[in-house]
């Protein structure tokens, strides 16, 4: 009997509206997720650990500009660009993380680079990347993570208070989209883990920064409970701590993967304003994707079944 491996990714979330969609962004879109849940998934086919499946399945969506991590990640008031990512291992609950991060190329990379060499959790800004290039991180100039789209929604607000929580085309549209890419994965030796790499807000200020590199906020890996990447309004997934919050009501109070994804993303964060959705997995290879917004760029995959990847809430 073949052993069981899966994998699930997210590239953000928010109202994400077919009538607000061209057939060409969407097909676009539809690309980047396919080639980043195989990236993943190629590597979990052979025998690969979900923590190399995971970092793959993120660097795919880092280096696709269409997706607010890596090349494409949308600019700050200062017009630089300030990149967090995270990582988690479910087997030994070792954990890396960054933040503030402008020039690295894949910055899940470095958040695993401080994972299994740094001795810490949680490295930010020129010093992490200082880190990053003792011990071989790639780095790009600026002009890689440039892109035309981004640079318009910057320049759209840049001289106002505003700061967008979403990478939408336009904010009259009202259309809003959390741009954060992420992926849990199960491997056949049964250990799971996650990740998650941003760009943030269009013009944020003062060094925000978001749930994606906190772990237990954004992220969070145990092989007892299951796997959790979030995409959503970051300060709301920070105040819940959601990825944690799921595993302890697997692990504390007997919940199913379902009922307390449930119940954090549709009942708990929406009483207090919370929007968002996240991707989980359980070390049997369940996989759950709820968001209570009206779309989340999705996709996942289990052995033997067929790939699916979904937009749209339907």
């Amino acid at each position: 009997m073949r052993k069981k491996f899966a994998i699930a990714i997210h590239g953000g979330a928010g109202t994400i509206l077919r009538s607000l969609m061209t057939a060409e962004k969407e097909a676009a879109y539809t690309n980047g997720l396919t080639a980043a849940i195989e990236a993943g998934n190629s590597i979990l086919e052979i025998g690969g650990s979900s923590l190399d499946a995971v970092e793959a399945a993120v660097k795919s969506m880092e280096d696709f500009p269409l997706f607010n991590a890596g090349r494409g990640a949308v600019f700050t008031n200062k017009g630089t660009h300030e990149m967090d990512a995270s990582i988690m291992d479910g087997n030994t609950l070792e954990a890396g993380a960054v933040s503030g991060i402008s020039l690295a190329k894949n910055p899940i990379s470095l958040a695993r680079a401080v994972k299994e060499k740094s001795g810490h959790v949680f490295l930010c800004g020129k010093e992490a990347e200082a880190f990053g290039k003792t011990v071989g991180i790639a780095f790009q100039d600026e002009s890689y993570f440039y892109t035309a789209e981004r640079y318009k929604q910057w320049q759209d607000v840049k001289d106002s208070d505003i700061y967008q929580l979403d990478h939408s085309d336009k904010t009259e549209t009202g259309e809003r989209k959390f741009g954060t890419v992420g992926a849990v994965a199960l491997d056949i030796n049964g250990n799971i883990a996650a990740a998650t790499s941003t760009g943030g807000m269009t013009n944020k200020r003062f060094g925000r920064i978001g749930d994606s590199p906190i772990i237990g906020a954004g992220t969070y890996a145990n092989n007892k409970t299951c796997a959790i990447s979030c995409t959503g309004h970051g300060e709301f997934f920070i105040r819940a701590v959601v990825a944690y919050d799921i595993s302890c009501l697997m692990e504390y109070k007997g919940y199913s993967l379902k009922q307390a994804c449930d119940y954090v993303v549709k009942d708990k964060l929406v009483k207090f304003g919370g929007e968002g959705g996240l991707i989980a997995i359980d070390a049997l290879g369940n996989i759950e994707l709820p968001f209570n917004s009206e779309g989340m760029y999705r996709a996942w995959s289990v052995v033997g079944e067929t790939s699916n990847v979904k937009i749209y809430e339907d």
